[in-house]
């Protein structure tokens, strides 16, 4: 028998290896160093009771739940080879921690451990990583060894959670309303969310939580499964009549996607597990271990222009160029070009797919803008679609079999578009070498990386078998080569806006576009729950025009200016049509984002539950430095939206708080201690549980508090 207890900052996981696969004893809160005697009487305790008309032995419950043991829920591998081997007996062949043979009772910090099974004409690999962030990571590779294939219809993997997590909080959306928040309880059975939409989705759960009922950002025991992986994916949670309840993910297979032959492997998603005491102790964990991935942003990375909503198709050098000349005198660092470039594209419905500068366009090709952007200091970006295709376009009139599609139709159109097949080597190498071609010839240093329509009816030709899985490998294979071949790009991930955020993404990924809605009163909403996951380095946030292109909302600059510091600044403006003294604001605010830069791109989020639900709080805070915002959305009942906590300070340093006169209300509603001659100094302890009573808002405002560590 092999004990295993892996910990990491704060956090411990606990597996016990008998006869058969990992059964996790406990996860959560660290335990402290343990000895055996310790970790057993822990495992002990972790037994459930034998209840009347049970199994005659205690349940057990492994990282891939079984029905041979006890549990009668959604089993973590639904298989068989034309009816048998449905019901593995697994036997643990060897178990490693960083590489060594593991034995008895192993303690290890951040740690690796791998664990393989055999059963009839199959090899199981599991693996268990405790991440320095305190994230636990599973990962499962199965192999037929038998003669017959095998046919995989799932493989989910999960970690126990305790009964008194009973409260689940995931995410809905659609496009525009990414990422928002609903909450549900959990009983018997189970809450299970599939995406297939072949991409991550606008409406997927993103992270799974389940905890203590009401427990919030700052506070209550919470557990959490996020599945890294962008094709159709499962969330899970699940509880049976026992008491015991679990959380599970994994990739989502349609029919006969996965059959292994002889010799052939599947491998899982990564499936991230975060526990935490509330939801911000989640997302630290979240955003250390996106931080510390080799291609993520430092904090000084360029304030960005993307021209599409300033010109959408209408691609004309002289607009473009004043563009840039405005964008440049106002302080931004990177100009984007959006869709419209390329091939036959003067509007959506041609030309995707063929990755060639439109000589119709851009007669002198696009370095014409390109040097004028560098010359005027900025980095240039580009826009593209790789996996998408119009059936007007050179690429599908000359292969039509690339295209996704059932055996005999093609699928309903969406954006007058259809999917590329990428599963097809043709097709791969007709996006690959065209895109490699564009930034091979021109100086670009930025690639906006989109995909427009859900993956329907996504067969392959000529049999139209479901390819979603291939289709979603070779997108990473197709990144990886690009990224390979052009090391210095920097790349976005956009879909419909955020329809395509995951770690698994994120690996490639160092920017994406949260959603095609700039509106600000959306991103209030928007980017707090993005951040669930992402820092705010990570989240592509804009100031656009007075009036939102999406929802026809019209709004002041300063409220958009201020809701948009707290992601990756750019604009998204056609600023040729503004007038000097908005440019001037403008200006102003792109050098305050600037000066502070080091603080809001680098810092730890809080985020602060508020009475009212049309009122937000949240800030950036660093050792030295933080920034919080204050905004409401809807007029309150109340006058007063109650006391301000500013969280996450040292408590026993003072502090200086300052609140930015741009966006405050008028002298009459604003609240005393703004208006004191000198800047009100708290210590940390006291603005933490005392507070600061807030200023009254108007609807649709934003007031930005800095609070300057002093002493």
């Amino acid at each position: 028998m092999t004990r295993l207890h892996l910990r990491a900052n704060g956090v411990s996981l606990a597996v016990v290896i008998r006869d058969g696969l990992p059964e996790v004893v406990h996860w959560g809160a660290d335990l402290g160093g343990l000895t055996p005697q310790l970790f057993d009487a822990v495992a002990l305790g972790s037994v459930l009771l034998i209840g009347p008309n049970q199994l005659d032995a205690p349940p057990r419950y492994t990282v891939l739940l079984e029905g041979r043991y006890g549990w009668l829920g959604k089993p973590g591998l639904i298989g068989s080879r034309s009816g048998r081997d449905w019901t593995p007996d697994w036997r643990v062949t060897s178990v490693e921690v960083d590489g060594e043979p593991a034995d008895g009772f192993v303690e290890a910090g951040p740690a690796v451990a791998v664990v393989t099974a055999e059963g009839p004409g199959l090899v199981l690999t599991l693996i268990i990583e405790m991440t320095p962030e305190g994230l636990v990571r599973l990962r499962g590779a199965l192999r037929n060894t038998g003669d017959d294939a095998y046919n995989l219809q799932e493989l989910t993997l999960a970690l126990p959670i305790p009964r008194h997590a009973t409260e689940i909080l995931d995410f809905a959306g659609r496009w525009g309303v990414e990422r928002s928040a609903q909450r549900t309880t959990l009983g018997v059975g189970q809450h299970r969310r599939e995406g297939r939409r072949g991409r991550t989705g606008a409406d997927a759960a993103y992270v799974l939580h389940a905890g203590a009922a009401g427990f919030g950002f700052r506070e209550g025991e919470v557990w959490g499964v996020h599945t890294a992986f962008s094709g159709n994916h499962v969330h899970q949670a699940e509880a049976d009549a026992l008491g015991f309840q679990a959380l599970s993910g994994g990739e989502l297979l349609l029919a006969g996607e996965v059959s292994l032959r002889s010799g052939e492997e599947y491998e899982t998603p990564w499936v991230f597990f975060n526990y935490g005491n509330g939801l911000d102790e989640q997302a630290d964990r979240f955003h250390g271990w996106l931080r510390a991935l080799p291609h993520a942003p430092a904090a000084d990375r360029p304030v960005t222009l993307n021209v599409w909503e300033a010109v959408y198709f209408d691609h004309n050098l002289d607009k473009l160029t004043q563009l840039a000349e405005i964008a440049a005198r106002v302080g931004i660092e990177r100009y984007v070009l959006d869709d419209g470039w390329f091939g036959s594209r003067r509007h959506d419905r041609a030309g995707l797919g063929d990755w060639v500068v439109s000589p119709d366009v851009w007669p002198d090709g696009l370095t014409p803008l390109i040097t004028r952007v560098n010359d005027l200091g900025m980095q240039f970006g580009l826009w593209i679609e790789p996996e998408m295709v119009n059936v007007d376009s050179d690429v599908a009139r000359a292969h039509p079999e690339w295209i996704m599609q059932p055996a005999g139709r093609l699928p309903t159109e969406a954006r007058s578009q259809q999917v590329l097949n990428l599963g097809i080597d043709g097709a791969w190498q007709h996006v690959f070498t065209q895109i490699d071609r564009v930034l091979t010839d021109h100086d670009i240093a930025y690639i906006k990386w989109d995909h427009n329509r859900d993956l329907v009816d996504a067969g392959s030709h000529p049999d139209g078998v479901p390819g979603v899985h291939a289709q979603t490998l070779a997108y990473y294979r197709l990144f990886d080569a690009l990224r390979e071949r052009h090391p210095d790009v920097e790349f976005e991930s956009c879909s419909s806006g955020g329809g395509r955020i995951d770690l698994e993404v994120m690996t490639r990924a160092a920017r994406v576009w949260v959603s095609d809605v700039i509106d600000p009163v959306e991103r209030q909403r928007m980017l707090p729950w993005t951040g669930q996951l992402l820092p705010a380095e990570f989240m592509g946030s804009h100031i656009a025009s007075a009036r939102s292109h999406s929802t026809m909302r019209q709004s002041d600059l300063n409220f958009r200016a201020a809701t948009a510091v707290f992601g990756h600044l750019g604009v998204e403006w056609d600023l040729t049509q503004v007038e000097q003294d908005e440019l001037d604001l403008l200006a102003d605010w792109i050098g305050w984002f600037k000066a502070n830069r080091q603080v809001l791109m680098a810092g730890r989020q809080v985020r602060m539950d508020m009475p009212d639900k049309d009122v937000y709080f949240k800030g950036i805070v660093t050792d030295d430095k933080a920034f919080y915002s204050l905004s409401m959305l809807s007029a309150s009942p109340r006058v007063s939206v109650g006391t301000l906590r500013f969280a996450g300070l040292n408590p026993d340093a003072l502090y200086r708080v300052t609140a930015d006169d741009r966006q405050l209300v008028p002298l009459p509603m604003r609240a005393p201690w703004t208006l004191a001659p000198e800047p009100v100094v708290l210590t940390g302890r006291a603005l933490m549980t005392a507070g600061l009573h807030a200023p009254q808002l108007l609807p649709d405002t934003a007031v930005i508090f800095e609070v300057e560590r002093v002493g």
